[in-house]
């Protein structure tokens, strides 16, 4: 008997059975998006490929999924600690374009990549600038719940009000107040946060809106609170993103929600781990960094990337190396010539042990390096070429290597080789079997295979 869908929550730390909230057998998921000042890289990727394994994993569970995801398009400062530039106003400036023109540009990229990598779009993607008015509304309500302050340059949000403020990332508040370095500004604590900035004076910033407290712009972490709280409610089942978001930006979600209606936000905390570069976190602000279109321009197909982060489970780091990419490439190469090699039969039915097997593996956390090490095992076993066949199509739910929709591609025939394929097929058809296994024998020695079929022939280079 398959164990049931087991995730691993950070907010209480522990390994925990997983079940909907609603009866219906719906699930809703939250995700934190990208930020479109500049193109995403491939360690911002690992993380939205393990959200849509998660997702691959619940729907293979017959759960309905609502995705939510955001584009943040405005507020997300250039330091955590709400100081430094808008990262949209900042790009802007580098492009020479409009924020609101890079915001377009790049999440289209986005939106791209995502059908590159086969990652399943969201069923909401909605954007941080058509949802001021929710964002306004809810820090109205923290005010009136008199959870925030004022300071020359923004609306805070007060987390001396919360006991147990910071409980996602167990972060020491006495330490951070001990620790507590002279910043400039008017906000009170470390962990204190902007809900609202304002537009500095004199300053005519690109995007900006009225509010009740002044013309400015929400900050980063009220847009995910409102915008989840607005397409899933209170209180639904699973929020994720990358682990950086626990001690910050997670934790203000918490923190605002809790202020507001009283609950978590999420029953479930689940987060991916970083894709490392020489033994480093991937970020743009290091220097150089890789977007799949840089896989691409070196010969790579995306879903090699797709391979190589299903080897590795979510919740350890994965160190990035050409290499590996390559070992994953092959892999990939091998699996798909395999599958395409086993013979197709509508009536097959997949192997229902290594079905079962398959489920104790994805729903054991997502433990994809098992999972994938049964598709080798079933693809070298013995069962028969339909049944594998089968079976591992079912596995590709989960993968998303698209599997069945591969093909060797098309090699070129010179006109010698199809001459001599012609003449052979011609000494067939007159019965001259001497002459077909003569030319066949021509064939092989330049290095060309001829398979004959009931509509003529095919021709493929020997390997």
């Amino acid at each position: 008997m398959a164990k049931p869908l087991a995730l691993y929550d950070n907010y209480t730390r522990s390994l925990r059975r997983f079940e909907p909230l609603a009866k219906d057998g719906s699930v809703g998921l939250y995700a934190c998006g990208p930020t479109v000042y500049d193109y995403q890289h491939i360690g911002n990727y690992r993380t939205f490929l393990f959200e849509d394994t998660l997702r691959r994993v619940l729907e293979w569970n017959g759960y309905r999924v609502k995705h939510v995801m955001n584009i943040t398009d405005v507020g997300h400062l250039t330091s955590d600690a709400d100081t430094g530039e808008d990262k949209m106003e900042k790009g802007a400036r580098r492009t020479g374009r409009s924020a609101w023109e890079i915001a377009q540009l790049y999440t289209d990229a986005f939106l791209t990549d995502l059908e590159l990598l086969n990652i399943e779009g969201p069923t909401i993607l909605c954007r941080a600038t058509d949802h001021i008015a929710e964002q306004i509304a809810f820090i109205a309500d923290l005010e009136k719940n008199g959870y925030t302050y004022r300071t020359a340059d923004g609306i805070y949000f007060d987390t001396s009000k919360q006991p147990d403020y910071g409980y996602l990332a167990r972060l020491d508040i006495h330490g951070l107040e001990a620790g507590k370095r002279v910043e400039p500004g008017e906000k009170r604590r470390p962990t204190d946060f902007a809900l609202w900035k304002f537009s500095a004076p004199g300053e005519k910033r690109q995007m900006e809106w009225d509010s009740p407290w002044g013309k400015g712009f929400p900050g980063w972490h009220i847009e995910c609170s409102a915008m989840a709280q607005e397409y899933l409610g209170d209180f639904f089942d699973i929020h994720c993103g990358g682990e950086d978001h626990i001690p910050v930006h997670h934790t203000n979600e918490i923190a605002q929600t809790e202020a507001r209606v009283g609950t978590r936000l999420a029953n479930f905390w689940v987060h991916g781990y970083f894709l490392l570069l020489n033994d480093a976190k991937m970020a743009k602000s290091a220097g150089e960094f890789l977007r799949i279109q840089s896989l691409i321009d070196r010969g790579y197909d995306p879903l090699a990337y797709r391979y190589l982060c299903l080897t590795g489970h979510y919740r350890t780091q994965l160190n990035f190396t050409w290499d590996a990419l390559d070992a994953a490439a092959t892999g990939l190469a091998r699996m798909r010539q395999g599958f395409h090699a086993l013979s197709d039969d509508p009536r097959a039915q997949p192997d229902s042990a290594h079905i079962e097997r398959f489920a104790d593996f994805i729903d054991d956390d997502l433990n994809m390096p098992r999972a994938l090490a049964l598709a080798w095992e079933v693809l070298r076993g013995d069962l028969p070429p339909a049944v594998k066949r089968a079976t591992l199509a079912q596995f590709d739910r989960v993968f998303g290597l698209r599997l069945a929709e591969w093909s060797p591609p098309e090699q070129p025939v010179p006109d010698a080789i199809k001459a001599l394929a012609d003449a052979r097929a011609a000494a067939r058809k007159a019965k001259n079997w001497a002459e077909a296994d003569r030319l066949r024998g021509e064939l092989q020695t330049a290095g060309w295979e001829m398979e004959d079929r009931a509509d003529g022939y095919a021709l493929r280079r020997s390997t």
